[in-house]
């Protein structure tokens, strides 16, 4: 059956800097495996699906899968989906506001500034990494104990464990041992100046891809966890892809209780795919 395709690049204006996503219109009547083997054959870090929603609530359903996986949430797919199921006709419930169900529940997508933004949904488990779980990230990032200055887990749906660097040159400069790493989902960040406050990395080999370009689940815990400890202000910018020759720009924007997640989304080919 041929179904509606898009490709898009999320995180920046610009097509090509970002971090790419599959998203296949219309995926009733596909199995687990069908997705799952076309995620495999896409081999971007993500492949989304969209169906018609189960809540009543929601505007669309999406199934969100990495080369090795299934998510229940990711946030360059959240952004990326909307942009598309938009660009097929899609029409919100609610004016000015999409809710897109997920494996973690419903999530609020709004448009801000011209930009995307969606709702963090809540952390499932934060708090600080122990000793022996930093120890294991220092080596398979190849750097000192001592070079990590703070860290958090992020789990939002993918089980982010982040720690902070002094300066965004340590950050650029990690060359990881992706086999140490394991089934450790590994955010690093450090502070920078200029238009982006923090420089963010994405390690996630478990997925069947080593780095994520642009990662908006580990942006999403990053902000909750910086704006809430008062380490960033309510609004900044992070830069992520910088490692990878992308360009990739996160819109943070906590109000109250929420935080928004923006970005910008570029098309990049659409058409039809026989699946």
């Amino acid at each position: 059956m041929n179904r509606r395709f898009h490709q898009l690049d999320v995180f920046t204006a610009v097509a090509l800097k970002g971090n790419p996503l599959a998203v296949v219109h219309d995926a009733d009547g596909l199995s687990d495996d069908r997705m799952a083997d076309f995620a495999r054959w896409t081999h971007l870090s993500e492949t989304t699906f969209l169906l018609p929603p189960t809540d009543p609530a929601a505007d669309y359903r999406v199934r969100i899968f990495t080369p090795d996986r299934e998510l229940p949430f990711a946030g360059h797919p959240t952004l990326g989906s909307c942009h598309a199921w938009l660009a097929a006709g899609g029409v919100p419930k609610s004016a000015g506001q999409v809710v897109q169900q997920c494996g973690v529940g419903l999530v609020p997508v709004r448009q801000a500034d011209g930009r995307l933004a969606f709702a963090a949904p809540p952390l499932r488990r934060s708090g600080e990494a122990d000793d022996a779980t930093l120890a294991r990230i220092a080596g398979a990032l190849r750097i000192e104990r001592a070079a990590i200055v703070g860290s958090q887990w992020l789990v939002n749906g993918p089980s982010w464990v982040a720690v902070m660097l002094r300066s965004r040159d340590e950050v650029l400069a990690l060359r990881p041992d992706f086999a140490a790493m394991g089934e450790l989902e590994v955010g690093v960040f450090a502070p920078c100046e200029g238009e982006a406050q923090i420089e963010v990395r994405a390690f996630v080999p478990t997925h069947g891809v080593n780095e994520d370009p642009v990662t908006g689940s580990l942006n999403a815990g990053l902000a909750q966890w910086l704006t809430s400890a008062g380490v960033l202000p309510p609004s900044y910018v992070a830069a992520q892809g910088t490692a990878l020759g992308r360009a990739g720009r996160v819109y943070v924007q906590r109000e109250g209780a929420t935080v928004w997640i923006g970005g910008d989304v570029a098309g990049c080919i659409e058409g039809r795919v026989g699946l």
